[in-house]
């Protein structure tokens, strides 16, 4: 399999042309269209997309060992298909609505002032994971091992703490409703 590494890949539409099957390290993509690619076996480390559309992506088997994404568009993703080995990412003011993270592995995860409409955590371990910032409006959170997560200022959080672990994570007072809701209490 070729190996790209240190390359910078900016403005590119990769829907009119594919991606080359291969591995990238340390490599940088800018305002790049992936929409709707199937990238399967492809692998990423230490990689960094900045502004790009990746919806709809396939992400079967793909291999994403640090990487940031900052400011992508990232529609439907059901990242529960990909390599977990070594799966580390972190997303900042990044749209990731309807992904799937189901039963993944992904501690120390950063979800920085993203929006995750509908995103599904189930039985996903996010401990030590930080989520500050984010709208988490109907994002799924069952049997999720969200201990020590930081969920200070999100907005639209709902979480039951008799369906999930929670032992040591943050919360500010607005976040309080949503971990009070499914017993019928209200604050404020």
């Amino acid at each position: 399999m070729p190996l790209f590494s240190e390359q910078l890949f900016k403005d590119l539409n990769f829907t009119k042309g594919q991606l080359a099957l291969a591995e990238y390290e340390d490599c940088t993509f800018e305002q790049c269209d992936f929409s709707t690619l199937d990238l399967k076996g492809t692998s990423f480390e230490n990689c960094t997309f900045k502004s790009c559309d990746m919806s709809n992506v396939k992400v079967s088997g793909v291999s994403f060992q640090q990487v940031q994404f900052v400011d992508c568009k990232m529609l439907g993703i059901h990242f529960h298909t990909s390599n977990p080995f070594l799966l580390e990412f972190s997303f900042q003011n990044c749209q990731l609505d309807y992904c799937s993270f189901y039963t993944l592995k992904i501690k120390k995860s950063k979800f920085i002032n993203c929006r995750l409409t509908e995103a599904d955590f189930t039985q996903t371990d996010l401990t030590g994971s930080d989520f500050q910032g984010s709208d988490l409006i109907g994002v799924t959170f069952d049997q999720t091992q969200a201990d020590k997560v930081d969920f200070r200022n999100t907005h639209h959080l709902r979480l039951d703490p008799e369906r999930n672990r929670i032992k040591g994570a943050r919360f500010d007072m607005e976040g309080l409703p949503g971990l009070l809701e499914n017993h019928g209490i209200r604050v404020g």
